[in-house]
């Protein structure tokens, strides 16, 4: 082993250490610098050097109507900004050469703003000073709205605005704008956005708000200097699209009868609900309220939301139980004597009392003059001593159902059931709870409910759940169905049913439901006229308001529409079927009619015979046009006008059939084209080598080159139509 050489070794090792103390040194002074005397020059980069992730907004789905036209789409709109520390404005002279020619432009899209006040609008935002100490606004609304994609375009367009934003500072945000085809039509079930949020404020936009929206994306949103970077890191996924079960044109329908008689009556508000029996498909619903203006908008969506005493539209429900639980038949007669009777200490009256009531009447006669006196009788004197048993049938009979309808805001039927305490007494349940229950007062249906119920036994006894949203869609591809739900496969006895069916149709043909019947199908269905309560006054405290219904089916004897209407109005005179059944008869009868499939064939009088005028020209063309409209000819051919060559000649109608006559012409003979259509007549002429000149349209009637005469290539022969 060789020996150290220290000599040698040592002063290497001491030049290396000073060298590197040296540049230690160094780097620490030239740290120490740029935190002291060059602080400001590093801030100034720092700040132009930016990174963050940007939330990326998907595109929210559309609502269609059941056979796809959109109800509600998402369009974009956007909000317009200026940033005064963009990179034109270090230089001052490019806006101020700009600056009048972009105001005026600003003025010539938004006139409601004059080219001087958007200047000094400009120039406040250029002058303002920020925190930091910079001059410039970095964010200065422009417009204070909202504008569509065309609009935004156009500003984008003007001097200035055209160069590149990073240089411009003309910037924007996007929205996605909600915006609904069919207007107001179905608008609180459809629902609503909050415009600035973008939110769900209400209906199927609120209940599938998770569905629709989709997911943000995210994208790493870097600045460099005075440019933007975006690197996306996750893609945005769109919201599907949710089929309804509404119709727009039933909807369009039912909005226009139900408003009609609003005005006409001077309803303060009126509900309507069309569910399509089979599968519980709403397929129209209503809600117009009268507003301050006088004009009827829908508010609330009443008929999904709104819980009130359902009238004389709930005695079906009372003898349906007493039916189904076999304590009466069809034949069993009530006495109601002269319309008013007593009950437990208060009075029932019947509507006609002042003319002497009904007497004694069946029990089916009870519904189809709506009695009150013989449907609470009935019911009291079968249930009185046991009011449990009738609200245990209400409950089975489906109508007190919570049918959890999927509308935010929906409530549930609340029919309060008796509390039998020890002493055999009932808790908070008087002697007449149970006669104004069995009519429809002391309790709160929701309009969905009634209309489930009445769709139930036009539908056999099979309750079905009311359903909104048929399917969930996305890019031509269906995500999730919804398929009717059944809530109770039978509501009664299906003898029962058959029953109040028979009795709901002649509450229509020769009860109070008249005005709902229709002279082209059958209608079943019942009225209702109820007093409102208004709350601590009962029901006589000031101007009297009425709950007024009709609830049915039809056609009748082969169900496929349930339809409940109701109107709200103050004062007399108020009837539910001679207003609330007046709209049922026009929405029955405009949707039935929409049903309505005529054949070509029912049209066809046997008893004539049609032979139309046939133009001279291409018989064999005339011929093909007749065979196929099973017209007879006098023709022997099978000849085709497309590939086959024309045979020219005249054509006769006859009394029952057409008689064709082919006429041979020489070439160099001017034809006869008189009695043609002008498209025979021309190729004719010209296949000779004339030019042709048309006045007038129809049937050629004059020809200026006389037939037979010679004719040479390029003469002008002139055709009058007629």
């Amino acid at each position: 082993m060789s020996k150290f050489d220290r000599e040698k070794v040592m002063p290497r090792y001491f030049v290396i250490a000073v060298v590197l103390t040296v540049l230690g040194v160094a780097v620490l002074c030239k740290a120490i610098y740029i935190m002291t005397a060059k602080k400001a020059y590093w801030t100034e980069v720092a700040d132009r050097l930016k990174r963050d992730s940007v939330s990326v907004k998907p595109t929210r789905g559309n609502i269609l109507s059941c056979d796809g036209q959109l109800m509600a789409s998402s369009i974009p709109e956007y909000k317009i900004y200026m940033d005064f520390q963009a990179s034109a404005f270090e230089n001052d002279s490019l806006w101020n050469a700009k600056v009048d020619s972009v105001c005026n432009g600003l003025h010539d899209i938004f006139p409601q703003k004059s080219a001087a006040e958007f200047r000094a609008h400009l120039e406040e935002g250029r002058k303002q000073t920020q925190k930091n100490g910079t001059v410039g606004a970095r964010h200065w609304a422009i417009w204070n709205y909202r504008i569509d994609y065309n609009t935004y375009m156009e500003v984008k367009q003007l001097p200035f605005f055209n160069m590149p934003k990073y240089k411009s500072g003309f910037h924007e945000e996007e929205y996605n704008a909600r915006r609904r085809p069919f207007g107001t039509l179905a608008e609180r079930t459809v629902g609503d956005m909050f415009g600035a949020k973008d939110t769900a404020r209400c209906g199927l936009e609120l209940s599938y708000d998770s569905i629709l929206r989709g997911t943000p994306g995210l994208t790493d949103r870097r600045k460099v200097l005075n440019k933007y970077m975006n690197i996306p890191i996750t893609a945005p996924i769109d919201g599907a699209d949710i089929v309804t079960t509404i119709d727009v044109n039933m909807q369009d329908l039912a909005e226009k009868a139900v408003v009609d008689e609003l005005k006409l009556i001077n309803g303060d508000l009126g509900v309507a609900i069309l569910m399509e029996v089979e599968t519980g498909d709403v397929k129209a619903i209503v809600n117009m309220t009268k507003c301050a203006d006088g004009e009827y908008r829908e508010v609330k969506n009443n008929a999904v939301a709104d819980l009130r005493e359902p009238g004389s539209v709930f005695k079906v429900a009372s003898f349906l139980v007493a039916l189904d639980d076999g304590v009466v038949d069809t034949t069993y007669h009530i006495e109601t004597g002269s319309g008013v009777y007593p009950m437990h200490g208060r009075e029932m009256k019947d509507h006609n009392w002042r003319r002497g009531g009904y007497g004694t009447i069946s029990l089916p006669r009870a519904l189809e003059v709506s009695s009150n006196i013989g449907v609470s009788r009935v019911i009291d004197k079968f249930y009185g001593n046991n009011p449990e048993k009738y609200v245990d049938g209400l409950y089975r009979i489906g109508i007190a159902t919570d049918l959890h309808v999927p509308l935010v805001g929906a409530a549930a039927p609340r029919i309060r059931r008796p509390k039998k305490m020890k002493n055999g007494q009932y808790e908070n349940w008087s002697k007449t709870a149970l006669p104004w229950m069995s009519i429809g007062y002391e309790t709160q249906i929701p309009p969905i409910s009634t209309v489930t119920f009445y769709n139930a036994i036009a539908n056999n006894g099979r309750m079905m759940r009311p359903r909104f949203v048929k399917k969930i869609v996305k890019n031509g591809e269906t995500l999730m169905e919804f398929p009717p739900e059944v809530v109770k496969p039978q509501i009664a006895k299906p003898q029962t049913i058959k029953t109040m069916q028979t009795i709901l149709e002649h509450v229509v043909s020769q009860g109070l439901g008249k005005k709902a019947g229709s002279r082209a199908f059958k209608v079943a269905g019942k009225t209702g006229t109820a007093q409102i309560s208004q709350g601590a006054g009962g029901y006589k405290s000031g101007t009297v308001q009425y709950w007024l219904s009709f609830a049915g089916f039809f056609p009748a004897d082969n169900p496929l529409y349930t339809c409940l209407v109701c109107i709200k109005k103050s004062g007399l005179p108020a009837s539910g079927g001679g207003m609330s059944g007046v709209v049922f008869h026009q929405i029955s009868e405009g949707v039935m009619a929409q049903h309505l499939k005529l054949d070509v064939r029912d049209a066809h009088d046997t008893t004539s015979v049609v032979i139309p005028d046939v133009k001279s020209g291409d018989i064999v063309a005339a011929n093909y046009v007749l065979k196929h409209l099973g017209i007879k000819t006098n023709a022997n051919w099978d000849g085709d006008y497309i590939t086959g060559n024309p045979i020219w000649g005249t054509c006769r109608r006859e009394s029952n059939s057409v008689a064709m006559t082919a006429v041979k012409g020489s070439e160099g003979v001017m034809p006869d084209v008189t009695g043609m259509g002008a498209r025979d007549a021309v190729y004719l002429l010209e296949s000779r080598g004339l030019k042709v000149k048309l006045q007038g349209r129809g049937k050629v009637r004059t020809q200026s080159l006389a037939y037979g005469k010679p004719i040479a290539k390029g003469n002008v022969c002139v055709l009058t139509l007629n």
